[in-house]
């Protein structure tokens, strides 16, 4: 492993999640030069670490700390089939590690709409209630267990993953779970969510209503697989996933920001106040911004300075000390 704070290129790679899904990921140094800090950024559904608006987060970003960007499962040139939010832990869990055995002590994840709901749950499950928890990852996945009534689904995993979870109790999900020896941990050091619903099946706006007509209509899943280059599974969650506001109790005491904007067209305000709402937590209410900051799709939009100037908020709130984690 390389010390801490070294300095890479650039560089892209294959990861392989929990359950063998290949997971297209890159890596971008700190423009400052060495730095303890890496920032996992997690997109929203229908992105990619290759679209424009996550490569400029990511080089915001990286002003301040080095950045890892990858694609969910179903996205971009990762393998497997979009979850929308289930097992797309396992993914963050994977590059959360992969930025460790980079030599980054601290590790930080940032979450943008379904990537949002992805880093409170995977929070969630990486913490004992007090941080994170000492020994394995697979010891926190276990202990979340009951909370979120999960068991693992048939997988087809490559021999390393298979490897990794042989150990594992019967009806134990992967998700952030890790291998025999030392293997880095998945756990997050701060999250932030951005622009994330609070509880699942939310059909209150018509752009919502449309996107659940995507994923689980069979024409509406061509169209996400053709028209948007997303790959959505047919079959329904089984058993339903902790929801990102049972998740957030379950966070701290990692510190937790929650930025939401006051016209977003997906999730109203009672969203992100639930999420500040129901445990330790900040909360940012960003007057006049939509869903997703990041989501211009002209280079050229005058908004995309303030989404900018957002993002070095964001970066700030991450690199101090002891990030606040109270409520609004």
């Amino acid at each position: 492993m390389a010390r801490s704070g070294s300095r890479y290129k650039t560089t892209r790679t294959t990861l392989i999640a929990a359950d063998g899904v290949r997971i297209d990921a890159e890596y971008r140094p700190s423009a400052e030069g060495a730095s303890a800090t890496a920032v996992v950024l997690a997109h929203g559904l229908t992105h990619s670490l290759d679209r424009p608006a996550v490569r400029r987060a990511a080089a915001v970003f990286a002003q301040r700390a080095a950045v890892v960007t990858f694609s969910f499962r179903g996205h971009g040139r990762s393998g497997g089939r979009s979850t929308v939010g289930d097992r797309e832990v396992l993914d963050l869990a994977a590059a959360v590690r992969w930025a460790r055995t980079l030599g980054h002590p601290r590790v930080v994840t940032v979450g943008f709409s379904m990537g949002g709901s992805v880093v409170l749950r995977h929070a969630a499950l990486s913490t004992d209630g007090r941080g994170p928890a000492a020994g394995t990852d697979r010891g926190r996945i276990e202990a979340r267990t009951a909370r979120e009534g999960a068991r693992a689904r048939p997988s087809a995993p490559t021999k390393a993953a298979t490897t990794a979870s042989e150990a594992a109790p019967k009806g134990v999900p992967e998700a952030v779970m890790a291998g025999p020896g030392p293997e880095p941990s998945a756990h997050a050091d701060a999250v932030v969510s951005v622009s994330a619903p609070a509880r699942w099946y939310y059909r209150g706006t018509a752009p919502m209503r449309r996107l659940h007509w995507m994923i689980t209509h069979p024409l509406g899943r061509l169209v996400g697989r053709y028209g948007l280059r997303t790959r959505i599974q047919g079959r329904a969650w089984d058993p339903v996933p902790l929801s990102p506001v049972a998740a957030v109790p379950l966070i701290a005491p990692v510190p937790l920001l929650i930025v939401h904007g006051d016209r977003d067209p997906y999730f109203p305000l009672d969203h992100p106040r639930a999420l500040a709402a129901a445990g330790p937590a900040e909360l940012w209410i960003e007057p006049g911004m939509g869903h997703t900051s990041y989501a211009r799709k002209a280079s050229g939009d005058p908004r995309n300075a303030d989404d900018d100037r957002l993002f070095v908020r964001i970066a700030q709130w991450l690199a101090a000390p002891e990030p606040p984690a109270h409520g609004p």
